[in-house]
């Protein structure tokens, strides 16, 4: 069971650190979008480049948070049946989950995108309107990247399910992933 535990450190470490980026992100993102708002109702000049920018934030944001969502225990489900539930039947949700749903739906992307991501890169896909950012393919680069951390992070969910399962007596473990991770 160490060997579980270090790899759920591990990842939570990498999880936090892109986490942490995507905090980053979205306040740059917020200032993006004052600035473009001002622009265009303050003095009517509107950005393409800054519109692009907006959306381009925004998925870094989500994509390399989701892992980060994930480790917290702060992802989306039904809390009206889960909350209720014993420990050991959480984890095994959990694990059901991750290994129907989760696995399989970051496998499919990662397996689609690569062809999607490498094709950007290999024409040097800039964006098609005018005033539009170049270097597209660096911010299409994120969606493989995204799905691979949430794929690592779906191991580390499964991983401590697992232990749970094995009589893990780590209260603060079984009761509350996200401050089990804050320790790392």
């Amino acid at each position: 069971m160490n060997v579980l535990h270090k790899f759920e450190q591990l990842v939570g470490k990498l999880s936090g650190a892109f986490g942490w980026l995507a905090g980053w992100l979205c306040i740059l993102m917020i200032i993006v979008v004052f600035i473009d708002v001002v622009a265009r109702y303050a003095f009517d000049a509107g950005s393409i480049a800054m519109q692009e920018m907006e959306w381009h934030l925004f998925a870094a944001v989500f994509l390399l948070g989701a892992a980060y969502t994930m480790r917290e225990n702060a992802n989306v489900r039904v809390d009206v049946f889960y909350e209720r539930m014993s420990a050991r039947r959480k984890a095994m949700v959990d694990i059901f989950g991750t290994v129907v749903f989760v696995i399989p739906m970051c496998s499919l992307i990662l397996y689609s995108s690569y062809d999607f991501v490498a094709y950007s890169y290999q024409i040097q896909e800039v964006s098609a309107d005018p005033g539009g950012l170049p270097y597209r393919f660096a911010f299409r680069a994120l969606l493989p990247l995204g799905y691979f951390l949430v794929m690592i992070q779906s191991l580390a969910v499964i991983s401590r399910n697992l232990r749970i399962l094995a009589g893990d007596t780590d209260t603060e473990l079984t009761n509350n992933p996200s401050t089990h991770q804050e320790k790392l």
